[in-house]
């Protein structure tokens, strides 16, 4: 279970900005640190460099680097505003925090202020004949460092932004979070089956604050418990939207004037993370083959596909069992996630916006079955779902060839 400054720390890793000052300042560590090393360089070595050689790199580094680093901006920026425009908004946040793109302005950024700041010190006249030895070996070392990143971003820049890639990367977020979810289902602390179990005695606790909640530190919640000898009933999840009128726990217990440490322990924001919340990621999925399905894209092939995105993360599905909870913390109860609920994120809004394609709704039924048959838990919201997409079906199609196929797949998962 990840703490609130745990949680932070990795939000925080996640920005450009955090890496591209890392390799700024490494960067400038290192034209710094050959003043120091040029002491430990043989006097007999100084003379094997030619004048000037390092400061003839260093200048075509500088000038090459500020250009790298423009067109990378510009493509990134492209990148993003394609797959807004052809994926989903909420994808490109996936494309923001790409390492790799990171890495690559941060290594362009860090070279060029290497190389500045190395100009600056030559001219200084900090170097002797040994530091420039020592320049020029460290310069031969970023060159080389550089060449290898742009061979990695230009690979890289095939897939950035379309549709193939980003729909992966939402795919490899789902599925991180719902295995997340089966291996640790209440985040340590007692499993809550419904809110009836929550005791008629306990207050609830709200918050001021309007958003979605995106992480949850049940450790410092425990804390706060035992520190004032309470049960908390915690009846919300990451992905759920909170106002001032839905509570975020239950306390049993007296409440204390002073529960900042309790509304600290939510992070909440403006929009979904993907992290603790499986259903963002199949709910992005779901966006995807929605935009594939619209009038204006027309591309079912790529729905088709969602479709297989969202039935290999939904087979990974195990219902957690209340006897094996593993319990950190003993003080709290977790509200559980309902497996319906990651049915309806997913299939229903591919299900209404292919009404009227039956090669949609044919993938829909196949997947319902093969869901059916890998794992018995997902019986029955494959079943619903089945009659639901059916239903759809028969409103929007007429053809009676098509409609008998798909009821005959109907009737072949309900016989199962």
């Amino acid at each position: 279970m990840v703490t609130k400054w745990g949680w932070q720390l990795l939000q925080l890793s996640r920005k450009l900005w955090v890496r591209t000052v890392a390799f700024a300042l490494l960067a400038l560590l290192s034209a710094l640190v050959a003043v120091l090393l040029q002491e430990l360089i043989p006097a007999s070595v100084a003379g094997i460099i030619g004048a000037g050689a390092a400061e003839k790199i260093l200048t075509i580094l500088a000038s090459s680097m500020l250009a790298v680093t423009t067109f990378s901006l510009s493509i990134m920026i492209a990148a993003f505003s394609a797959s807004t425009n052809s994926v989903s908004p909420r994808a490109t946040r996936l494309l923001m925090e790409d390492s790799t793109t990171h890495n690559a302005l941060a290594t362009f950024v860090g070279s060029f202020l290497y190389s500045i700041v190395s100009i600056i010190l030559l001219n200084t006249k900090l170097y002797d004949e040994r530091g420039e030895v020592v320049l020029f070996i460290t310069t031969i070392v970023v060159t080389a460092l550089i060449v290898i990143t742009i061979l990695v971003w230009i690979n890289h820049l095939s897939g950035l932004g379309r549709v193939g890639e980003t729909a992966n990367r939402v795919e490899d977020k789902a599925y991180a979070a719902l295995v997340a979810f089966v291996n640790t289902p209440w985040l340590g602390a007692n499993p809550l089956a419904s809110l009836s179990e929550v005791p008629e005695r306990a207050k609830a606790f709200l918050t001021q604050t309007i958003g979605y909640i995106q992480h949850v530190d049940v450790k410092a919640i425990n804390n706060w418990a035992q520190a004032n000898d309470c049960r908390v009933f915690i009846v919300v999840r990451a992905g759920v939207f909170i106002h001032p009128g839905r509570p975020l726990m239950w306390i049993d217990g007296e409440l204390p004037d002073n529960t900042d440490s309790l509304s600290k322990a939510f992070t909440i924001d403006d929009f979904r993370s993907f992290d603790q919340d499986p259903r963002f990621g199949l709910l992005v999925l779901a966006e995807i083959a929605s935009k594939a399905l619209s009038p204006a894209v027309n591309d079912p092939g790529t729905a088709i596909e969602i479709i297989g995105r969202g039935m290999r993360v939904l087979s990974n599905w195990q219902q957690p069992e209340h006897s094996e909870a593993e319990i950190s913390y003993a003080k709290v109860w977790q509200l559980g996630l309902d497996l319906a609920d990651l049915f309806d994120d997913f299939f229903t809004p591919i299900a209404r916006d292919g009404a009227a394609l039956v090669e949609i709704h044919i993938r829909l039924q196949k997947s319902f079955i093969a869901l059916a048959n890998i794992n018995p838990q997902l019986r029955m919201q494959a079943r619903r779902h089945s009659e639901a997409a059916l239903a759809r079906a028969e409103q929007a199609q007429s053809h009676a060839s098509d409609l008998a196929r798909l009821k005959a797949l109907h009737r072949q998962l309900m016989n199962s």
